[in-house]
């Protein structure tokens, strides 16, 4: 089997082990742009020891973010996102760029234009109406995530992350919940799944092997009308065929219909609701509201069963991800055939957790999973059992 804290590569590109430091949207970026602020949050897993940090959340286009205050990967942002990659490369790890686009997950108001989607549908987040992506529309973004690829690879950048999970753009057209169109978007598993293998195929087109290409996808949506896991293992294999993708991170949930199915362990509902403008913290204390944030009772590595699914169904590389702490966890998933592990709280707890780890057989990491975090992207993501309070940027 692989051992975790060896050198690997990933495509064309070199890595001194297999460990990810998985995209979590870090909140620093409040005017689109690359921060000091941001820089810094990258280098404490970098130097840490982490093989890949992944920058989160860089929007292909203005309406494909989450929120205004996120980047939008462009001329304008090239120079820090160079910045930012030299400052990574400096600290010997290689760096990531999640490129993505929101889909019904933008918040519409903020970012001040309509939110797209698979289909139509009303905005929790803007309360207004999401409109349904035109063809005209996706040919549109499919250029922009290229536009995208391009200048990341200008800027350093050692890996794209295609996000195709979270009922993002490209996985709101996979669940058949969220995609009811009638024409070649929608309907069978193959037509829904054209947008994800169409935005794959013209990245890789564009970057070559210049850089190492990924995708995360979900193992299972966590809602009805989502991604099942049957589908997930079937998408998985479509991909898998095209030959245009180097590794799948393998993640589950929906950003919009049941986040705590990626989180798992304890739901922050009063601290979430702190955060929200009145009249959405007005919809959470109600008996729908309240179950909008569900509890899963934590266990480590919990996405490891349907995740082995896609495993046997894929031979090419996978990352591993779900609730990882522990080094024993780490070798039970490169024994199991991942060939990558992915962290996000555990290192948001302890950046160096990947050093301690390689250095003590016997060490694990200290999150508790309390979820507390979740709150803090919008104060700048943070640990608040160690960094009670908000940063400033």
């Amino acid at each position: 089997m692989n051992d975790v804290f060896a050198p690997a590569t990933l495509g064309p590109v070199q890595l001194r082990n297999r460990t990810v430091k998985a995209a979590t949207f870090e909140g620093r970026a409040p005017e689109g742009q690359v921060t000091d602020a941001l820089i810094d949050y990258h280098l404490g897993p970098a130097r840490g020891g982490v093989g890949i940090t992944t920058v989160a959340y860089l929007a292909v286009a203005p309406e494909g973010r989450t929120h205004r205050e996120q980047i939008v990967v462009g001329e304008h942002s090239l120079a820090g996102l160079t910045r930012l990659a030299d400052a990574i490369h400096d600290a010997g790890a290689a760096i990531a760029g999640q490129v993505g686009h929101a889909g019904p997950v933008a918040n519409g108001r903020s970012n001040g234009v309509h939110a797209l989607s698979a289909s139509r549908m009303p905005s929790p987040l803007s309360m207004q109406m999401i409109r349904s992506a035109t063809s005209a529309d996706l040919a549109r973004i499919t250029k922009d995530y290229v536009a995208a690829a391009r200048l990341l690879v200008r800027a350093g950048f050692d890996v794209l992350e295609l996000h195709m999970a979270h009922s993002y753009l490209i996985s709101s057209f996979l669940a058949p919940g969220l995609n009811r169109r009638k024409d070649e978007w929608g309907g069978s598993l193959e037509n829904r799944a054209k947008l994800g293998r169409q935005v794959a195929r013209a990245v890789r087109d564009e970057v070559g092997s210049s850089v190492a290409v990924t995708a995360k996808v979900s193992v299972s949506d966590g809602f009805k009308g989502g991604v099942t896991t049957d589908e997930a293992v079937e998408y998985a294999a479509m991909l898998d065929a095209d030959g245009t993708l180097d590794a799948l991170q393998l993640s589950g949930g929906s950003s919009l219909m049941n986040p705590m199915y990626l989180f798992r362990g304890d739901a922050p509902v009063a601290e979430f609701a702190a955060t929200m403008p009145p009249l959405v913290r007005f919809g959470m204390k109600t008996p729908m509201g309240r179950g909008f944030l569900k509890r899963y009772p934590f266990e480590e590595a919990y996405f490891r069963d349907k995740a082995l699914r896609i495993r046997e169904a894929v031979s090419m590389p996978l990352m591993l991800l779900g609730g990882i702490n522990q080094r024993a966890t780490m070798e039970q998933a490169m024994a199991d055939g991942f060939d990558f592990v992915a962290m996000g709280r555990a290192l948001l707890r302890e950046p160096d957790l990947v050093s301690r780890l390689q250095s003590d057989r016997a060490a694990s990491g200290v999150c508790i999973h309390c979820n507390r975090c979740m709150p803090t992207i919008y104060s700048g993501t943070r640990c608040p059992v160690i960094t009670p309070e908000p940063i400033q940027l």
